[in-house]
């Protein structure tokens, strides 16, 4: 008979056996496991130096296509604005680079650039909204009728588009030197802008914004991109053209551009430039002023909402 010991003996060893064929299978599965990893790691390593390789290559090339854009652009727009004039605005956060690369393009058309407005942040400020309304007011020449609308956006560019522009159907500026120096001057008092030389009044308006902020940021965004785009239609209404520019990203729902073009009352009258911190946007730019000359608008840029890339490459 088999007693109480034999039985416990007998599972003690069922127990052994089995906890040492765990910890073996164990041991050979880790093994294993840590082998397939590193098999894995080694590869994705490799795949990581590929895309870096891939990815320097492509810089190189959009580095040369730049500078080829760059070099090739002035040939492009070359005599296209032969002896117009363009008062060029931008708000406070164009860089200085971008800037003047859009003034020299102006100026490679053959264009001359009659002044520049630089708008401060306050004046698109909602909280200065009523201050900047009650300036606009006072500063108007005499003569000078403000648009019915309300908002700051339009009524600013109901004071600036008379003071700089000239009257699309006599071609005579719409104010004296004095009542345009005396207005700037009260802007500039006031914080909302800066002229920055002489200003003579022109047929064509180039208002020139930053990017948006590519997302839902605040508020103050959408704000600013009403003011810009209501601004700059103004300005339109007031002289022989305006085109809006923006950098890359101004074409989202809080960059000007992209309120302008989502307006069909704006849009349809106004031109509008998504990529203007590249020199395909500023190429784009001057087309856009030249098409402004025979009374049409279009959109260009790389945004999805753009109709090509410059003028004469729409679908």
């Amino acid at each position: 008979m088999i007693s109480l010991r034999h039985h416990v003996i007998s599972l003690i060893a069922v127990l052994l056996a089995l906890a040492v064929g765990i910890v073996l299978g164990s041991t050979s599965l880790s093994e294993r496991l840590l082998s397939h990893v590193g098999q894995e790691r080694d590869s994705l390593g490799r795949q990581v130096e590929e895309l870096e390789a891939d990815r320097a290559a492509l810089r190189g090339e959009l580095d040369g296509a730049h500078r080829f854009s760059a070099a090739t652009a002035p040939l492009a727009v070359q005599g296209r604005l032969a002896d117009r004039g363009v008062v060029l605005f931008s708000s406070w956060d164009v860089p200085e680079q971008d800037r003047a690369a859009m003034r020299g393009m102006v100026e490679a058309s053959g264009a001359q650039v009659t002044g520049e407005v630089r708008l401060s942040e306050a004046v698109a400020d909602p909280d200065r909204s009523d201050q900047v309304r009650r300036l606009v007011t006072r500063l108007l020449p005499a003569g000078v009728q403000l648009p019915t609308a309300t908002d700051v956006g339009t009524l600013t560019g109901g004071l600036l588009g008379p003071l700089t522009l000239v009257d699309q159907r006599t071609g005579a500026p719409q104010v004296s030197p004095e009542e345009r120096s005396a207005a700037i001057s009260g802007l500039t008092e006031g914080g909302f802008a800066t002229a920055v030389g002489e200003v003579r009044s022109a047929p064509l308006a180039l208002v020139l914004t930053g990017q948006g902020s590519g997302g839902a940021e605040s508020a103050g965004a959408a704000d600013r991109a009403a003011f810009f785009a209501r601004f700059a239609s103004q300005l339109d209404r007031s002289g022989g053209g305006a085109v809006l520019a923006g950098g890359r990203g101004s074409a989202a729902g809080d960059g000007a551009v992209g309120f302008a073009r989502a307006d069909t009352a704006v849009s349809s009258a106004l031109s509008t430039v998504d990529n203007a911190d590249t020199p395909q946007g500023e190429v784009a730019a001057v087309l856009a002023l030249r098409e402004q000359l025979d009374r049409r608008a279009g959109h260009y840029g790389t945004a999805s909402s753009a109709e090509g890339m410059v003028p004469g490459t729409r679908d």
